[in-house]
């Protein structure tokens, strides 16, 4: 974690050097209508760079409203997810500027508590700024949060929690679908206890940031948290906030154990970090050398944060070795694994357990191996979409409510190309992969899903040598 977790803390207001060059984050995607045309199937090989941890990067960016000065986020991955929370940042008030693949914020120029409705509508993680904003100026009103499509994602914790810490919550969801809400006292957020009915990740990010800045003790039960290895821990999101926010002069004890205290101050500064890679692009590339029977290595990448994954590709026969402390391999290749990759089943759950955020990629994977496999999904109500999109590409799936049956290629499954759409982001990303093993061409509608969570995917797969480019649809002529 050292490498990841790099803080400095900043009393005043941080300053880049001049000969630092400021950009803009640039837009991956110009045209809404472009597709990937992927030609399979594909044998990759070599070396990638994962980027920045999307969920974290969207936290933390919430948490730069907490603090006074300049907070410096290094290894901010550039998706269109990073630039919608950005333009919210600047709404507020906030100065927002990138350079040489950093993000530096200050907040001292934030004056409203009203945050942009179009903005909310594109992310889920927009909805962070409830926490800062009310504990900073002692009301806000956001509009509830947007992001794909898959399911009921309730922010009840978020609001029950912040009742707790001396808040009025209106929800006027019928009136304008906002979020109103204000300090009881007419003056801040102050100190209390609150138990989590579910270890929410988003939820305990939210009261955390909030607490940190409410007068007086709050203590938080029932939190995200995880055992790894025998030894406690938290989600990494939740990691990455607390050392953030202790950086920057916040206190906040009782990591790993399922109840966070933390005593609240007047004020906090900015502070620098370097958000940790991504793990579920990380997981997303070793399916990727998977379902292609390849060997490809990755880094940087945290071991640990993946271990679930790692445990069923091992069982479905992939050779995955750490090369080095944040250095990942990953073979397939049939003369080095020795047979074809067997079928498995997963049940996603909070991590440690398996993610939903793989779900869908792991579904493509299943497609290509050995017998029939049970997917179930136990987060999200509505994470199936990409099933029927499978289906056109050749996939044998059944699905039943929040499950699914996949059949195997000796079960009925031959992914051939065709066009499909990519419904949401993950759901994307597994019609990628199922592209690359497909034969023929597939063509891939609707990438700005896509683009939400990964940074420059279809130049990272050419330089794995995959056959996939960016175009523009020709015309339909009627």
């Amino acid at each position: 974690m050292a490498l990841f977790c790099n803080f400095s803390i900043f009393p005043k207001p941080f300053v880049p050097s001049c000969s630092s060059q400021k950009t803009q984050f640039s837009n991956q995607n110009t045209k809404q209508d472009s597709i990937f045309r992927i030609k399979g199937p594909a044998a990759l090989s070599g070396h990638i760079t994962i980027s920045g941890s999307k969920n974290s990067s969207l936290a933390l960016l919430a948490a730069t409203l907490c603090c006074s000065g300049s907070s410096l986020l290094h290894n901010v991955p550039n998706i269109s997810d990073i630039q919608a929370m950005a333009s919210i940042l600047s709404f507020l008030g906030a100065k927002v500027e990138s350079f040489d693949g950093k993000m530096m914020v200050n907040s001292d120029g934030v004056d409203k508590v009203e945050v942009d409705s179009e903005e909310m509508k594109k992310i889920r993680g927009g909805f962070f700024v409830i926490g800062p904003l009310l504990a900073r100026f002692g009301e806000v009103v956001v509009a509830l949060p947007g992001g794909c499509d898959i399911g009921k994602r309730p922010v009840d914790l978020h609001l029950r929690g912040l009742r707790a810490l001396g808040s009025v919550v209106e929800l006027r969801q019928v009136q304008d679908g906002k979020v109103w809400a204000h300090a009881a006292n007419g003056k801040g957020l102050v100190g209390g206890r609150f138990r989590l009915d579910y270890p929410s990740v988003g939820a305990t990010a939210t009261l955390m940031m909030a607490a940190s800045m409410a007068d007086g003790i709050t203590v938080l039960s029932n939190v995200a948290k995880v055992m790894i290895g025998g030894i406690p821990t938290d989600e990494p999101e939740v990691v990455d906030i607390a050392h953030f926010l202790n950086h920057s002069g916040a206190l906040i004890e009782g990591a790993g154990t399922g109840t966070l205290v933390i005593w609240g101050k007047s004020q906090l500064y900015g502070s620098e970090c370097v958000i940790r890679p991504d793990r579920i692009e990380v997981g997303t590339f070793m399916i990727a050398a998977a379902i292609t029977r390849s060997c490809i290595s990755m880094s940087p990448a945290i071991p640990s944060s993946v271990s679930c994954l790692i445990d069923k590709l091992s069982e479905a026969g992939c050779k995955i070795s750490q090369l080095d402390q944040h250095t990942l391999r990953v073979s397939a290749v049939p003369a080095y694994v020795g047979d074809d990759l067997r079928g498995f089943g997963i049940k996603t759950s909070p991590f440690p357990g398996f993610p939903t955020d793989l779900q869908p990629q792991i579904m493509a994977l299943l497609t290509t191996c050995t017998g029939s496999s049970l997917v179930e999904e136990s987060v999200f109500d509505n994470r199936m979409t990409h099933a029927r999109e499978l289906q056109k590409l050749g996939a044998r799936i059944q699905v039943s409510k929040s499950s699914a049956i996949v059949f195997g290629k000796d079960e009925g499954s031959s992914l051939c190309g065709s066009p499909v759409i990519a419904r949401d982001l993950r759901g994307g990303a597994s019609l990628i992969l199922a592209g690359l093993a497909a034969k023929g061409t597939t063509e891939i509608h609707k990438i700005e899903h896509i683009e939400r969570g990964y940074e420059k995917i279809d130049t990272k797969l050419q330089i794995l040598g995959a056959d996939i480019e960016r175009s523009t649809p020709l015309p339909v002529l009627v």
